[in-house]
């Protein structure tokens, strides 16, 4: 497999390239995208295989056959993550956006209010909204290092009493940060002293980049399985986001029932092609093809990194993991639309807008490095024309 073999994606209906224009207003014949967080390879031998299959049976009816796909993601995390998985607590949704929506209906009450760390993915947010519960910032700091982190002292006194549950990002989008696991303890004891439910979405898991390790949640800190939800996926490691499957998985028999009582109601069922996809990335293939992604992605990063140094008041937070990487322009002194612009219409790179991400993100913009490498040197050299009066 070879990460460098071009990909175009224009006209296929991919929502990262096919809507940057409309978006963005970078054209689509010479822009970059690199916002929607999906990547831009091509998939792996063993995926292709799962889909031929299904072709080659020519059955798109009714299925069983679940408990292989479950067994699939209990060994992947056994394997990967030491975490021994009850397939009887695994939930299967429609993406986790669905996911997390699904398990605010069932556990909390309209009007509650939902905690966040932001910056964080903008979608936390938006499914906030949508279910009518009340969006609770609480900003991230930065340590010396440039490393996000959570100021539970701080946090103490912005409190209302209202807040019923936390929305956690591990590892951190978009910083690409790989909580350590006495941070995760200490996210578990606030949560206790606070008596809020803890929603850990980990679908970033598989992506921590050398000398770094990923603690589930349920393992770094076991007091709190009473109140814990696990939400994972093999979209974002694999690119399959398309299969719209997500595992929503609570540890705690009293918490899963009230889960299940909500979730049942639906009348939900997996998706055919999500199910034959999981189970063909959760191998021992798909988990070599994994060490080489994240390698790469971490030369990636290095190189991405380099060049933006390079450019006066740019600087990027340090990457431990994932593919997005969080770009701060403070530094340049220039309001958010000037170096937006610069961005967006001299490089001719959609990147994310920092703000979208909440309270803290407002001099950012998150770059998606989950692409050929090519394409990141070539956005390194039209970010340097870009702001090239500065150096």
């Amino acid at each position: 497999m070879s990460f460098d073999t071009p990909k175009d994606r224009l006209g296929t209906d991919c929502s990262k390239w096919d809507l940057m224009e409309p978006a963005f207003g970078v054209p689509a014949e010479d822009g970059l995208a690199m916002w929607i967080a999906d990547m831009d390879f091509q998939p792996g031998d063993f995926l292709q295989r799962a889909m031929q299959g299904l072709i080659d049976r020519a059955d798109y009816g009714y299925f069983c056959g679940l408990e292989s796909y479950t067994d699939a993601i209990c060994w992947w995390m056994q394997e990967r993550h030491g975490w021994t998985l009850d397939p009887e607590a695994i939930f299967t949704t429609y993406g986790l956006g669905n996911g997390i929506a699904i398990t605010l209906n069932a556990l909390t009450e309209i009007g509650d209010e939902i905690i966040i760390f932001t910056p964080v993915y903008h979608e936390f947010a938006k499914k906030i909204g949508k279910t009518r519960r009340v969006v609770k910032e609480l900003p991230l700091v930065q340590d010396e290092a440039g490393l996000y982190r959570m100021d539970f002292d701080a946090y103490e006194g912005m409190l209302s009493g209202k807040e019923r549950l936390v929305m956690f990002c591990s590892p951190h989008n978009p910083a690409g940060r790989v909580w350590e696991q006495a941070e995760l303890s200490a996210l578990a004891a606030f949560c206790q002293k606070h008596d809020l439910l803890l929603i850990s979405d980990e679908i970033h898991m598989d992506l921590t980049f050398a000398g770094q390790r990923h603690f589930p949640m349920t393992l770094a800190a076991p007091e709190i399985t009473d109140r814990l939800v696990m939400t994972t996926s093999a979209s974002k490691t694999f690119n399959i986001a398309g299969g719209r499957t997500g595992a929503v998985s609570l540890p705690d028999p009293a918490l899963r029932a009230r889960f299940e009582l909500f979730f049942r109601g639906l009348d939900m069922q997996p998706n055919l092609m999500g199910v034959a996809l999981t189970r063909a990335a959760y191998t021992p293939e798909g988990a070599a093809w994994v060490d080489e992604l994240t390698a790469y992605i971490e030369e990636n990063y290095r190189i991405f990194k380099e060049g933006i140094d390079a450019i006066p008041g740019i600087t990027l937070m340090p990457m431990q993991g994932t593919y997005l990487s969080w770009a701060d322009f403070s530094g340049t002194g220039m309001a958010r639309a000037e170096f937006s612009d610069r961005v967006t219409n001299r490089a001719k790179i959609a990147a994310t807008p920092g703000h979208t991400l909440g309270t803290g993100g407002e001099n950012f913009l998150r770059f998606n490095i989950g692409t050929q490498r090519a394409r990141i040197k070539e956005a390194v050299s039209r970010l340097q024309d870009a702001f090239s009066d500065l150096q």
